[in-house]
């Protein structure tokens, strides 16, 4: 079970038309997008080179003005008279409001880098108003007229140092412009809540796109009657729960539901992210917070669903250091908002996480979120509905068999499943087929749960002759002993980590197990290395996860599930406090070295003793080994049958085709031979997966 998508329904006919508006091309926003791309281009290149010319045009040297001592100056008088030759080309007597004066004019002066002549700017200043020898000085050196003036430049020079930084700003301003109007929104709407508000014109998800969860389906449809009667309930003094918060494994459809109550209730429906309250910035989330109710109370009655509500509910105080003050203060508005003084009713927070135990006590209390519903993943039946749902968008088969691969895969989750029929698809794409088949839908289960057959991966024949005698050993020995899951393929095609695979198929979901089937199971695992020790005569660590997988249900055997009679129905598991919730640095056992050292004695006794049981179904039938290891290397998959047929009869009455080599590049006119399926339980409980592996 997975999120459908949403489309947009068609209108209907009798739909009032509505006003005629412009329309825009259909790919408007790309073409706006390109717009603005080439406008904001033109833009900085036009400003550039404005911001260049006027800097070129403003460092010519027209303001230049050299300062020249009185006494320097009547030299300068002296000697172009004496000379004959005008060095002083205009000379005029400027005095200021302040009662500033000087004089000013031009000159001729020679360039020291270029040794050019060139006509400059000067200025002398006089200490003293025009005075009589100054006069008469200048009348007997030729200059007997003066003109005097005000200052008629003073404003023109500042505007003219002023204007390239006053351009330049203006320049800023306009080519960041769209810049400046997002910061100052983003600025504004900093504190706002991200809450998305699920349009009502889209496709309704309903309950019956929900499939495998019944349960948690009965328990949210009081929301739904309440949001449709809300009298209904008041009559007797009852009160709908103000949250649900809903937990279970990743991929078990916890947002698809919020979705499907949405739809059903046909209420307005905001939803946002634990993560989009959390920012660098504290008090930024609690504002979001407030704003997110304060939406709802205009809305109500409404719904507001937190995905990964986590993000933000994590335990206050918790981790090694510290608190986290903005996540802590944003939890705090939270919990005040759902439950605090002004609070009002017509708001309904459903939430959703697969992290329960990280939550805060507070958050959880009756009066928050009143009612957990547990979406745990779907069992035999659910998966055969969820496969349903999702099997009406693609194109199956009439001959494929939905209720087989529902067996075939415990602990999928509804994502898992509707991933499996997309590589279903995709497969039957590959192999030039009109529709979905029931091979296809067995190879991608084992494709998702293994990954890809590696039938490119160059093993020599001492490898396969390993990896068979390896696969056989399990095989044998689940099909001699009682109490195990029956036998579905064993193969010794590379697949994912594995060399090879031994597969057990049980008839239902299991809950549980009994001791005598974990012994069972734990022989069948020691079957693979007892059968290289006694048919090559070495052993490999290819059975390093079989080790590992009888050690991990031997210690749960004898510390949590009181399957041993020396110690009895006592926990000895480790302390389950986590220590990032800051509760525990280090995990305590709760119990002395004396105990600990019978705990190592009794797993290595029940390994022990499976190894010996196992070695000897397996002297005891050599024979049968040998048959199944040959068919084995003749065929590389057997399924169940195949393998029963040559302990009971010593031969196959249905032998497999022998596979061959697909081509190197298949087209559609040439499809991949069909691979026979190889499929195994997942573990989904924490007890036998019902899987033995091959040397790796």
């Amino acid at each position: 079970m997975s999120d459908s998508e949403i489309k947009f329904p068609k209108k209907s006919k009798t739909e009032k038309p509505p006003v005629r508006k412009r329309q825009k091309p259909q790919n408007s926003n790309d073409g706006d997008g390109d717009n603005e791309s080439m406008k904001g281009v033109f833009l900085f290149i036009s400003c550039f080179a404005a911001i260049v010319l006027a800097f070129y045009f403003f460092q010519q040297p027209i303001g230049v003005t050299d300062e020249i001592q009185l006494s320097k100056f009547k030299e300068m008088v002296r000697l172009q008279k004496e000379s004959g030759q005008k060095t002083i080309e205009s000379l005029a007597f400027v005095r200021e409001n302040t009662g500033k004066s000087y004089l000013e004019g031009k000159y001729l002066k020679k360039e020291e880098k270029t040794g050019k002549i060139v006509s400059t700017n000067f200025q002398t200043i006089i200490d003293t108003d025009w005075n009589r020898d100054l006069n008469t000085f200048l009348a007997s050196n030729g200059y007997p007229d003066l003109d005097s003036k005000l200052n008629e430049h003073k404003w023109e020079q500042m505007l003219i140092s002023t204007l390239p930084f006053i351009l330049f700003i203006v320049i800023l301003y306009f080519l960041f412009r769209q810049q400046i109007k997002m910061a100052g929104k983003g600025a504004f709407s900093f504190g706002k809540s991200r809450a998305k508000l699920l349009s009502r014109d889209k496709k309704k998800i309903t309950f019956k796109d929900v499939a495998g969860v019944e349960e948690a389906k009965d328990e949210v449809h009081e929301i739904v009657d309440f949001l449709k009667d809300p009298k209904k309930f008041s009559k007797l003094g009852g009160r709908i729960p103000k949250g649900i918060l809903m937990v279970g494994p990743p991929g078990t459809g916890k947002t698809l539901i919020a979705k499907a109550i949405a739809g059903e209730a046909d209420v307005p429906f905001f939803s946002i992210s634990g993560s989009d309250f959390v920012e660098m910035f504290v008090g930024v989330g609690a504002s979001r917070v407030r704003d997110m109710f304060e939406q709802g109370r205009k809305n109500a009655p409404c719904l507001i669903f937190i995905d990964e509500i986590d993000a933000v509910g994590r335990a206050r105080g918790s981790g090694m250091g510290g608190g986290h003050d903005e996540r802590e203060q944003t939890l705090n508005a939270m919990l005040v908002e759902m439950d605090g003084i002004d609070t009002q009713e017509g708001i309904i927070m459903i939430a959703a996480t697969n992290r329960k135990d990280v939550l805060d006590p507070a958050l959880l209390r009756p009066g928050r979120f009143d009612r957990e519903v547990m979406i745990n993943l779907p069992d035999i039946k659910g998966r055969e509905e969820i496969l349903k749902v999702h099997a009406n968008k693609v194109k199956l088969d009439v001959k494929a068999e939905l209720g087989l691969i529902a067996r075939g895969t415990p602990g999928f989750s509804g994502a898992e499943l509707a991933n499996l029929l997309n590589e279903a698809a995709l497969l039957a794409v590959r192999r030039g087929k009109e529709s979905i088949g029931q091979s296809e839908l067995e190879e991608s289960r084992d494709k998702v749960r293994w990954g890809r057959e590696r039938r490119s991966m160059a093993m020599t024949e001492e490898q396969k002759k390993i990896t068979a005698y390896h696969e056989a050993g399990h095989a044998l020995l689940n099909v001699l002993l009682e109490h195990t899951d029956p036998l579905h393929k064993v193969s010794i095609i590379p697949r994912g980590p594995a060399l090879g695979v031994t597969m057990m198929l049980p008839k239902e979901d299991l809950l549980g197990h009994s001791r005598r089937k974990i012994i069972d199971d734990l022989c069948v695992t020691m079957g693979g290395r007892v059968a290289e020790e006694i048919f090559i005569g070495d052993i490999s660590s290819g059975a390093s996860g079989d080790i590992n997988m009888a050690t991990w249900y031997a210690k749960k055997m004898v510390c949590d599930w009181g399957m041993s009679e020396k110690l009895g129905m006592i926990h000895y598991g480790a302390d389950s406090n986590m220590t990032f919730l800051g509760r525990d640095l280090s995990s305590q056992r709760s119990y002395s070295e004396a105990t600990a050292q019978l705990i190592d004695k009794e797993v290595l006794e029940l390994v022990s003793s499976a190894y010996a049981r196992a070695k000897e179904l397996i002297l005891t039938n050599r024979e049968k080994m040998e048959l199944i290891t040959q068919a084995l290397l003749d065929y590389e998959v057997l399924d169940g049958q195949n393998v029963i047929d040559l302990i009971k009869e010593g031969k196959m009455s249905n032998p497999p085709i022998k596979k061959i080599d697909p081509p190197a590049n298949p087209t559609p006119s040439e499809p991949l031979p069909v691979n026979p399926p190889v499929t195994v339980p997942k573990k989904d409980d924490g007890l036998l997966p019902g899987f033995q592996g091959a040397p790796a």
